[in-house]
């Protein structure tokens, strides 16, 4: 019992680590990004191919259909192959 319940509790940490949350866009690249000026361009174009409206602001603030949100880069292992997610959290 207490295994289950360490597992489900792993489950919803991980979940709400990489940004499954409502009102959060999460989105995985087809690249890995070092050069933060070409990540945020690759962002921007991902948006906009998925019919938002998005501007960069700067200091890692977005500008996406009037609402503001805050980018968030997480690096995961998945599966022995590096995960770079990209999370736009809703600024409240």
């Amino acid at each position: 019992m207490v295994l289950l319940a360490a597992g489900a509790g792993f489950y919803m940490l991980f979940n709400r680590l990489m940004g499954y949350r409502k009102g959060h866009i999460q989105m995985d690249l087809d690249d890995r990004y070092v050069d933060f000026n070409q990540y945020i361009k690759a962002v921007l174009a991902e948006l906009k191919s998925r019919g938002f409206e998005a501007f960069y602001e700067g200091n890692g603030v977005f500008t996406i259909n009037g609402s503001r949100y805050v980018f968030i880069e997480r690096n995961v292992s998945m599966g022995g192959v590096p995960l770079q997610r990209t999370i736009l959290k809703p600024d409240q």
